[in-house]
């Protein structure tokens, strides 16, 4: 676990862009199983491809497009272990991976964003392909 203080500016980054943060299993499942709509999962990470890539991603990729997510939740890997687990087990057969992105529509997973597709890419990149799936499916 990640002392709060040291991850509270991750955990800004996004939230300031409208994240709703979940910290349980209970909270994760009606964000992610919601059945109105679209909701875009990112679990966040302190690593350095979660600040130079994923966080700067999906601010321009919000920023990019009218067509946008119902709802945006994240949860911290590390600190936020119920909700990132059930996420995670929401988001199979992918295997668990940090940072990462999923998007689910009315309850189903629709994109998905592995940390091999955000590490060494850059973050325009990794906007256009959100955008491409917010256009698809939002």
């Amino acid at each position: 676990m990640y002392p709060e203080d040291l991850i509270a500016p991750m955990r800004s980054e996004l939230t300031t862009l409208g994240f709703n943060e979940i910290k349980d299993a209970s909270s994760a499942e009606t964000a992610i199983k919601a059945p109105d709509g679209t909701t875009l999962v990112v679990i966040n990470s302190v690593c350095g491809c979660a600040a130079a890539n994923a966080r700067p991603a999906v601010r321009l990729a919000l920023q990019a497009t009218a067509k946008k997510p119902v709802r945006l939740v994240t949860a911290f890997a590390g600190n936020d272990v119920e909700a990132v687990n059930k996420a995670r087990e929401l988001m199979a057969p992918f295997p668990p991976s940090s940072p990462s992105m999923a998007l689910f529509r009315n309850g189903e997973l629709v994109h998905m964003i592995e940390r091999h597709h955000i590490e060494g890419r850059p973050a325009q990149m990794i906007a256009e392909n959100l955008v491409q799936a917010f256009e698809e499916y939002c």
